[in-house]
């Protein structure tokens, strides 16, 4: 009984003394003081009651401060713990005393790996209406942090929050992601931090998927894949700022009044259904050359909007934007100068000047512009976030229009369709949307093509034109590409693409015996004739064969882009094979008909191929790309493979192809080349085993520009020499994505045992891996030597451990194979342009 009382007492005297220190409290930023009461703070004059709904954070305070006071923490984490959902009407508010709360704990080395979700997290919250408040004027003195990204302390993008829950807001407050950025804190300089690495990866802050979501005086800061409350129906940011590289903003939002510093040319990846607006904002762009907001397609529209750059060549939407892209703009500057968004894509960019569509966004009421946030927002249950209300429905009384309700998308479905004249029609319907995906027919809506397209289709509307059936009419020969375009009378646009065919006419028959002849240069033709009044577009391919049956065959040559391939470069690879050609007649009016083979008379010997047997040369433009795992001397072997990476990779589909011959975008674009559909593997196997010398050379053009060259570190591409494709043994030249830079790649040898791979030389960190690149890797007696640079000189790279040139070798045991190949695990493209090899 003693000892219990003794307790007792004692439990009263440390209770006792830990008020008196609470009581003591100061606040970090003493120019912005608060009190704090145990059971209640005073901020602002504002006396704040805590409670179930009401905590009160400050990391300064001690555990055992803190533990006498059930709604005091010391910690966001530990507050989480005992959250309870909140309502529209009385949120659950965490408020916030000026510090740095790390949500993840920045010094743990265990590293951070997705848990049944698409990306791991620092921390997940379930709860309805949850405010953070922070109890500083500047949002900068109350941080909440992490530092990791991407194979940077995490396996997969680390986003800072993933809240579940209606209603979710912050104000007053900086949501950081420290992996890439430094973090300064002047108020207490002790809980500054240095970035984990220079090397910009996926650092991500915000996952939701509420609705009714507002930020407000909230500092968003990270670099790539920034992430401000992604996920949202309706987000709100008002007087907020943002940092960020690509792939980074909300593509659901209203930005108000809010800042951007943008350090790379695509702050949005896409953007969602009605997508994003800009008020009233100020953009700070840091990108050299082309500035553009999306890079996968979206609607936005930017309104008073100011853009400043000392290295801005152009502004535009998105690098190439579809013909079907319709954006919005009213009064935006660069560099206090007028600019048009887009000018090498017009038609993406509608003007809203003198319009009705600029009242669904600002109007002018008592000599002031009021930003039409009620219009934006409301949805179908009048959310009303800045509280304007009031002052629409006295404008639209007073000025006799209305400033609600309107609508701010326009959209034709289906595009891209294909229609044949005589058979088809297109059946187009528009849908007009309100701000929040919320549909609504409530205009007039017209249609039309282009003049000059008239002919073409005839256009019937119904519905009060909210359906149009296109019937084609094109009695051309060729097929023909045809916009059409529905406007509001409001101002809104939408167009839809539709290619139109004349009317097909069966496939032509070959009305010769096709017949394949040799010539004294070392080429197959194939001769036939077509009972067809125009040109010839037949996809011809051929084939070695095992016999004179045409067992057996693997496909070596394609036609591509409608011109049929008559000829064929005879090489090493061929002697001791009968070739086939194989004819689907087609013509420009018809798709392509049964095909027709017709073989080589005999097996093809040495003396028929002119060609050197030991070099081997291609642009890949006839090379065929189906998948063809057999690894047989004078063949290509290609494939998919499943690479043992840090992070998240594809597993290896095999319902497709690996390799595509196509066009390329980005870093690639208004190029033809070989691309990678997957993790792609691809080797050459020469008729002989090799004991000389082998020189292997290649163009190619990532679709990353920054030279990073791949989607996230670890990622690589490996060109190889002396290889043995059944062993998977011999040596390569590999190019990786690392931690330590976002411009850069890594460069050095490696060494393949069994599917087993080692670096054998020192990496050479360079800057050349942007298009063009030119690779070229050689066996030299013992030496392997390698040497990578590149013909853009667009970007200059100050740091000194950076190399603009790789020029590296080293010593080895050569083997006897002779094979060359690439594997390619970059999850971003890269484009082959060609490649070249001689042995000795």
């Amino acid at each position: 009984m003693i000892k219990v009382f003794l307790n007792s007492v004692l439990l009263f005297v440390v209770s006792f003394v830990n008020a008196q220190k609470i009581e003591d409290y100061h606040s970090l930023d003493q120019n912005d003081p608060i009190i704090l009461k145990g059971d209640y703070i005073v901020y602002q004059n504002d006396t704040i009651p805590l409670g179930p709904k009401a905590f009160f954070i400050d990391g300064q305070l001690t555990d055992e401060q803190v533990a006498p006071y059930p709604y005091v923490f010391n910690s966001v984490n530990e507050a989480a713990e005992h959250l309870i959902d909140g309502s529209e009407e009385s949120p659950m508010v965490l408020y916030l005393a000026p510090y740095v709360y790390w949500i993840d704990d920045p010094d743990d080395p265990a590293i951070r790996v997705p848990k049944n979700d698409r990306a791991p997290y620092g921390l997940v919250i379930e709860c309805e209406w949850l405010t953070f408040y922070g109890l500083s004027e500047n949002a900068s003195n109350v941080v909440l942090a992490c530092n990791r990204g991407q194979t940077i302390g995490s396996r997969g993008n680390f986003t800072l929050f993933k809240f579940v829950g209606e209603g979710t807001s912050s104000e007053n407050i900086t949501f950081g992601n420290y992996c890439n950025i430094d973090l300064e804190f002047p108020l207490k300089p002790e809980l500054n931090r240095e970035k984990r690495a220079s090397a910009i990866v996926q650092a991500q802050l915000i996952h939701c998927n509420g609705d009714k979501i507002v930020a407000r005086n909230t500092r968003f800061v990270s670099r790539l894949n920034l992430c401000p409350f992604v996920g949202g129906k309706r987000v709100l940011f008002d007087r907020c700022h943002f940092e960020s590289t690509d792939d980074a903003l909300c593509g659901t939002g209203v930005y108000l009044n809010s800042t951007f510093d943008f350090y790379s040319s695509k702050p949005f990846y896409w953007t969602r259904g009605t997508g994003s607006v800009f008020l009233n904002c100020d953009i700070t762009s840091y990108t050299r050359g082309e500035q553009y907001f999306t890079k996968a397609n979206g609607q936005l529209a930017l309104l008073d909007t100011r853009i400043k750059s000392e290295s801005l060549t152009y502004l535009g939407w998105q690098s190439v934007p579809p013909p079907e892209m319709r954006n919005y703009q009213y009064n935006i500057s660069l560099n206090s100068q007028p600019v048009f968004i887009g000018t090498n894509d017009p038609d993406a960019t509608v003007t809203m000047d003198e319009k009705k569509l600029l009242d669904a966004y600002r109007f002018n009421y008592q000599g002031k512009v009021v930003y039409n946030t009620y219009n934006l927002l409301q949805g179908n249950d009048d959310w009303d976030p800045m509280g304007i209300k009031p002052i629409v429905l006295k404008a639209e009384k007073e000025n006799g229009t209305s400033y609600s309700g309107i609508p701010t998308q326009l959209l034709i479905e289906p595009s891209g369709v294909t229609i044949e004249t005589g058979k088809d029609q297109a059946s187009l319907t528009a849908t007009l949307n309100r701000f929040g995906n919320f549909p609504i027919k409530k205009d007039i809506i017209n249609w039309k093509v282009a003049p000059e397209m008239k002919g073409m289709v005839e256009l019937k509307i119904s519905d009060g034109g909210y359906n149009c059936t296109v019937v084609p009419a094109n009695n051309t020969d060729n097929p023909i590409e045809v916009i059409v375009v529905a406007t509001t009378t409001s101002g809104l646009e939408a167009a839809s693409v539709l290619t139109v065919l004349p009317s097909k006419l069966d496939p032509p028959r070959i009305v010769t015996i096709p017949e394949i002849t040799t010539s004294k240069n070392g080429f197959l033709s194939v001769d036939y004739q077509l009972d067809s009044k125009y040109e010839d577009q037949s996809l011809i391919s051929w084939y070695r064969c095992t016999d004179a049956d045409g067992s057996n065959p693997i496909k070596v040559a394609v036609s591509r882009f409608n011109k049929p391939l008559f000829d064929y470069e005879l090489n090493a690879g061929d002697i001791g094979y009968f070739i086939m050609a194989s004819i689907s007649p087609k013509h420009i009016r018809c798709d392509a008909g049964k095909p027709v083979n017709v073989m080589f008379k005999r097996e093809i010997s040495k003396n028929d191929v002119k060609s050197d047997n030991n070099r081997l040369k291609t642009d890949f433009r006839s090379f065929p790309t189906d998948d063809q795992a057999n690894v047989i001397p004078g063949f290509w072997t290609l494939d998919s493979f499943n690479p043992e990476i840090i992070g998240r990779i594809r597993p290896a589909d095999k319902e497709k192809d690996a390799w595509y011959y196509g066009e390329g975008r980005d870093g690639a674009a208004n190029m033809q080349g070989l691309l990678q559909a997957q993790n792609a593997s691809l080797f050459y196997t020469p008729v002989n085993d090799s004991n000389g010398d082998i020189c292997f050379s290649m163009e190619v053009s990532p679709y990353k520009t920054a030279g990073q060259g791949f989607s996230i570190a670890h990622l690589y591409m490996d060109v190889l020499i002396q290889f043995d494709a059944k062993t998977l043994s011999g040596y390569g030249l590999r190019f990786i994505r690392t931690t330590k830079y976002h411009n850069a790649v890594d460069c050095f040898f490696v060494k393949y045992t069994n599917g087993q791979v080692e670096p054998i030389s020192d990496p050479v960190s360079t800057t050349c891996y942007r298009t063009p690149c030119h690779i070229s890797i050689e066996v030299v007696g013992k030496k392997l030597k390698a040497q990578a640079r590149t013909d853009n000189n667009d970007y200059k790279f100050g740091d000194p451990n950076l190399v603009k040139e790789v020029n590296i070798e080293t010593e080895i045991n050569p083997g006897t194979f002779g094979g060359i190949g690439i594997r390619y695990a970059g999850g971003a493209p890269t484009m082959i342009n060609s490649i070249k090899a001689e042995w000795e």
